[in-house]
């Protein structure tokens, strides 16, 4: 497959991934940018024993966890208000609130639930996390009753 048009096909599902980890555009962007440029630089390594988009979500779902622990480490700031809401303008506010809550959630949950917002088959995400199936199944459905939860308590 020419990276081009993996590129292509899997461009905006990698940054809405990474975008459900961080809650962040601008760093969602950035780490789907160094996910390409680990799929560019394996792509000479892969070797079919996965799906294509399997093998992409990996790296990218690894990516975003390294960059997670990386904050785990070094405090942020907060940015001042105004960027904040700069940064935010550009997205429905429902969208936002749903990444503001896919962030919230444990690690684990927020790559499941990622995945199936991208329509990954759950054996698919099974592969990608190392879980079982049924328990893909199970996860999926506590994680959409936890964000039901949380958007029927602000109003939605």
């Amino acid at each position: 497959m020419v990276f081009e048009d993996i590129y292509e096909t899997y461009w905006q599902k990698i940054f809405r991934l990474c975008m459900g980890y961080v809650n962040d555009p601008d760093l969602a962007q950035d780490l789907a940018q160094e996910t390409f440029i680990i799929v560019w630089q394996q792509l000479p390594k892969f070797r079919n024993e996965s799906g294509i988009g399997t093998w992409i979500f990996r790296i990218a779902s690894n990516n975003c966890l390294r960059q997670i622990e990386k904050e785990k480490r070094f405090s942020k700031t907060d940015l001042p208000i105004n960027l904040e809401e700069k940064r935010q303008e550009s997205m429905e506010p429902q969208i936002m609130l749903l990444y503001q809550f896919i962030s919230e959630l444990p690690e684990t949950d927020r790559i499941i639930i990622s995945l199936e917002l991208e329509e990954l088959k759950q054996v698919e995400i099974a592969q990608i996390t190392g879980l079982s199936e049924s328990n893909i199944r199970v996860k999926i459905h506590r994680i959409k009753e936890k964000l039901t939860q949380k958007f029927k308590h602000n109003g939605y």
